[in-house]
C-alpha cells in the first residue's frame, strides 16, 4: 500500500480524496526544492518541514493536482484534510486548508470538531487564522447554534482555540455578533500571549471597518483592560477614541 494509503487506512473512505492525495504527493515532491525549504521552515520558527514551494508555484501545482476533480462531499474534506495534515510537509496543509475554503459549504456543523483537530494540531497562525476565518466563520455563519461552541472555545486553555474564537467573525462585517466579540475580547484581556493579544485587536480593527464608532465607544469604556498592543492594533486605521 502507498503512503498515501496508509495515511487514510484509519479514515472515513473516500475515493476522492485517495485521487487527490496521489495526484498531490507526486506533484508536490516533484518540485520541492530542499534549498528554498530551510529558509521557509526558519520564518515559520521551524513549526514544520518544508518542501520549498513559494506561493505561486504551489498553487499553480494545485490547480493541477484539481484540473477535473468533482465536487467533494463532507466526507470527502474530512479524509483529504485530516490525511494532509498526518503528512510532514506544511505545503500539504496549505493545500488543504485552501481547499476546505473552497468547498467549506459542502461541509455541515458536524464538520466543526474536524476543524478544531486541525487548529490544534501543528498549530502556528499560518494555518489557524485562516482557518478560523474561512473555515470556522463559516460554519457559524451557515448554523448560528455553533455560537455557543465559539462560547466555549473562547475559554479554552488552548491559545490557538482561543485565538480562533476571536478571529473566526473576521468576514462577518455588518452580521458580526457584536455582543460576543466584545466579550469575547474582554474575556481574554489579561491574556499573557501575543497572539492572542494579537487577535484581539485585528478582530476589533477589522469591526471597525464596519461600525468604527462603535469600537471607539468600546475602547473608550474598556481601554484599560487591554494590553497597550491589542489596542493599537484595534484603532490602526481609525485613529481616535
Amino acid at each position: 500500500m502507498g503512503v498515501t494509503g496508509r495515511q487514510t487506512a484509519d479514515l472515513p473512505r473516500s475515493a476522492l480524496a485517495q485521487t487527490l492525495l496521489e495526484r498531490l504527493t507526486v506533484a508536490y515532491a516533484g518540485a520541492a526544492d530542499p534549498g528554498r525549504a530551510t529558509a521557509m521552515g526558519a520564518y515559520m520558527k521551524d513549526i514544520a518541514p518544508f518542501l520549498g514551494l513559494p506561493t505561486p508555484v504551489r498553487r499553480a501545482l494545485s490547480r493541477t493536482v484539481l484540473a477535473s476533480a468533482p465536487h467533494p462531499d463532507e466526507t470527502d474534506c474530512t479524509t483529504l484534510a485530516l490525511s494532509c495534515w498526518r503528512l510532514p510537509e506544511r505545503e500539504y496543509h496549505y493545500f488543504a486548508v485552501d481547499y476546505l475554503r473552497r468547498h467549506v459549504d459542502r461541509c455541515s456543523s458536524g464538520f466543526l470538531p474536524v476543524a478544531r483537530q486541525l487548529v490544534t494540531t501543528v498549530s502556528w497562525w499560518d494555518t489557524v487564522d485562516l482557518l478560523a476565518a474561512h473555515v470556522v466563520g463559516a460554519l457559524v455563519a451557515a448554523d448560528p447554534a455553533l455560537k455557543a461552541a465559539m462560547d466555549e472555545w473562547i475559554a479554552d486553555d488552548d491559545l490557538w482555540v482561543a485565538r480562533t474564537a476571536l478571529l473566526h467573525q473576521l468576514r462577518h462585517k455588518e452580521h458580526t455578533d457584536t455582543d460576543r466579540l466584545f466579550a469575547y475580547c474582554l474575556r481574554q484581556s489579561g491574556h499573557p500571549d501575543f497572539f492572542v493579544r494579537k487577535a484581539i485587536g485585528w478582530s476589533l480593527r477589522e469591526y471597525a471597518k464596519t461600525d468604527p464608532d462603535a469600537v471607539r465607544a468600546f475602547l473608550a469604556r474598556e481601554e484599560r483592560r487591554f494590553a497597550p498592543l491589542s489596542v493599537r492594533e484595534a484603532l490602526k486605521n481609525i485613529g481616535g477614541r
